[in-house]
């Protein structure tokens, strides 16, 4: 299994992605400038938006799936979003920075920043309206088979790669090849044409020969730390692009990051799927904090455990392992300390339920992450 993407595009964006076979997003007028540095000129918030795409990114994975959402444009035709697939993730995220030189930005019109590279899987031609996935709801027996992650991302705003659970993603496959009579195209050449709103065949063969940097917010992250600054969103990125390093023993079968959970504004930080056996699996969702833990953070992890038990495992039945990382508490005496294990105890006794708790400590120049057991 892999997790699928939803890259948001335009008419013209669109055209490129296929033909150059990538997919992308960026900040209009930003120059990434902390890549690989301690340091920044960008504004706080600025840099905190950015980095938050790179953690979107950084989830992404070769073998992973790509679907596009053509976003609605009433000038040029558009009447209503539609999903267009299915491609294949062939180079995980890269930069190329917004200046002069980044690959296709004039044709673009636009600067997209971060960066993968795809490949045809199955692609179809035509899309699936908006209204098809996410309002019709002739063949849904339960809220849960809705399109939660899409309809979310509706209702919250705009990102630019949103990912979408294992369910969803079987059910908007069906969808797409239903549209097509199960019928998809051959090739690997492909563009958009505006006039019939399709994923046509070209006679075009483009070579994807852009600038391909790799991203390190590392040395930014523990400048961060030493200087007793909000990272959480740097630490985001930095654990999903080394999940599987992190957590050797798991094998992960999906990944999220910011899952949304419910109409209001809660978003699981991070949320992984595991495979246990053939027939088991597990789901792991991660509250971050950049901070040492407190007591309150068992409350925000209640409301993703009820999440998750009402609208995922009717789907996908797993086991819920709910865990926190946060900052090393040194002496573990404290009262605070004592109050948080505490907390933990009696959720577990209300639930019947196993918190994992892992702390994370910087050490000659490295980052480490250590299971404390209470």
């Amino acid at each position: 299994m892999a997790t699928t993407h939803v890259f948001v595009v335009d008419v013209n964006t669109f055209k490129y992605h296929l033909e150059y076979l990538f997919a992308g997003t960026g900040a209009k007028d930003s120059f990434i400038d902390f890549n690989n540095s301690i340091s920044t000129q960008l504004h706080s918030k600025t840099e905190s938006n950015l980095v938050g795409m790179i953690a979107d990114g950084s989830r992404v994975r070769i073998g992973d799936f790509v679907i596009f959402y053509l976003q609605q444009n009433f000038s040029q035709g558009i009447y209503e979003g539609k999903f267009y697939g299915i491609f294949q993730v062939s180079q995980v995220l890269f930069l190329d920075n917004n200046d002069n030189n980044q690959f296709l930005k004039q044709q673009l019109n636009r600067s997209l920043t971060f960066r993968i590279l795809i490949q045809p899987y199955t692609v179809y031609s035509q899309g699936v309206t908006e209204w098809e996935a996410l309002d019709e709801i002739r063949y849904i027996q339960s809220p849960n088979q809705m399109l939660w992650s899409l309809i979310y991302r509706k209702l919250k705003g705009n990102r630019g790669n949103t990912m979408i659970t294992l369910y969803e993603a079987e059910r908007i496959f069906q969808l797409i090849s239903a549209k097509n009579n199960n019928y998809y195209l051959s090739g690997n050449n492909f563009t958009f044409d505006i006039i019939s709103q399709k994923i046509i065949n070209s006679t075009n063969n483009h070579q994807y020969i852009g600038r391909m940097e790799q991203i390190n917010i590392f040395p930014r992250l523990l400048n961060k730390f030493i200087h007793n600054l909000q990272f959480e969103t740097h630490l985001q990125a930095y654990i999903l692009q080394n999940l599987e390093n992190i957590f050797s023993n798991e094998n992960i079968e999906w990944i999220g990051n910011e899952v949304s959970c419910g109409v209001g504004m809660q978003q699981i930080d991070i949320m992984f799927s595991s495979t246990i056996s053939q027939t088991q699996r597990k789901v792991v969702p991660i509250e971050l904090k950049s901070t040492v833990a407190y007591p309150n953070i068992i409350y925000q992890l209640q409301r993703y455990i009820d999440w998750i038990r009402q609208y995922y495992l009717p789907n996908i039945p797993s086991i819920i392992e709910p865990m926190i990382i946060s900052r090393f508490i040194e002496d573990k005496t404290t009262q605070s300390y004592i109050d948080f294990i505490d907390s933990f105890n009696l959720f577990n006794d209300n639930n019947n339920l196993r918190i994992r708790y892992i702390e994370f400590f910087v050490q000659n120049g490295n980052i480490n992450f250590i299971e404390v057991n209470y």
